[in-house]
């Protein structure tokens, strides 16, 4: 299983900044650390090519991002501070979920240590992602002609309402969002389907309600590659999640969707997305067991 990262990147935070920007070298240290990954399954991403975020981005957009020209407004709905740093890094954040997606296509299943970044949309960026890296993935995939058809499932607790906005139209990408009904963003654009959770909702009601929607997901889907967007803070101790989910409930919810991927025979990219546990220990723990499942279904 080949793995990529682009935890190199120190990009300046204010202090006290609630994005949990260490978390991502922390989470490779710790693969490596106890043993679930290889050091010869990792590979460092390099930045993604102006061309590929082009597929998705606006040239308007991707001018004042990349001359650091956005005003206060956009930086306030992206929530970083500009520097160059945050330019490197989230180019080869979209590099790696790319990466990815190819060595997914040769090998069955493959990561990035960061992505999952589903509320970019082409002509801004908003909490906290830049750029949307599984549709630049998806658009490049398609220019290559690797793939037809791709399926998102997007589990964050949030809704993934760039990827939907995006994709919206397209019969070629189907877009599955469950999460959140009543957290961010409030205004949510409309998937190819959506599900809205209550509040509080545990793993019962929560793995019913996917066990119940995934397979006629992927049925429909008739996709040739999923992108899996495993963000953890559906857990009771995520600061920003509202859900109620146990560490075993997300190890199960994993288990479902990478199981039917390999009972389709269909390739799987795992991107990071959202945790914001605190301490942050739990959300590190919870994305580690996300590759403790992928390591031991795909071995």
């Amino acid at each position: 299983m080949r793995v990529f990262y682009s935890d190199t990147y120190e990009v300046p935070l204010p202090p006290g900044h609630r994005f949990p920007m260490e978390k991502y070298r922390l989470l490779r240290e710790a693969l490596l650390d106890r043993g679930i990954l290889p050091p010869g399954s990792l590979t460092e991403s390099a930045p993604c090519s102006r061309e590929d975020l082009e597929r998705v981005h606006t040239p308007r957009y991707l001018d004042a991002f990349f001359q650091g020209t956005l005003t206060d407004a956009e930086l306030r709905r992206l929530g970083f501070p500009w520097s160059p740093a945050l330019v490197a890094r989230s180019c080869a954040a979209v590099s790696g979920t790319l990466d990815a997606a190819r060595a997914a296509l040769r090998d069955g299943i493959a990561g990035n240590l960061a992505g999952g970044t589903h509320h970019g949309f082409p002509d801004h960026g908003e909490g906290f992602c830049v750029f949307n890296d599984i549709a630049v993935a998806i658009r490049a995939l398609q220019a290559r002609h690797a793939i037809r058809r791709a399926v998102v499932v997007d589990l964050d607790v949030h809704q993934g309402n760039g990827t939907a906005a995006i994709f919206a139209g397209d019969d070629s990408v189907f877009t599955f969002s469950m999460h959140g009904e009543h957290n961010f963003p409030f205004r949510k654009q409309p998937s190819s389907r959506d599900v809205g959770l209550s509040d509080g909702t545990g793993d019962r009601d929560y793995l019913d309600t996917l066990a119940l929607h995934l397979p006629e997901v992927l049925e429909t889907a008739g996709a040739d590659i999923l992108f899996f967007q495993a963000g953890v803070d559906p857990l009771a101790e995520d600061a920003l999640g509202r859900l109620s989910l146990t560490h075993a409930g997300l190890r199960e919810r994993d288990r479902i969707v990478l199981e039917a991927a390999r009972h389709r025979g269909l390739p799987a990219v795992l991107t990071l997305g959202g945790g914001y546990a605190k301490p942050l220990s739990a959300t590190l723990d919870a994305h580690v067991s996300t590759y403790e499942v992928a390591m031991a279904m795909f071995r």
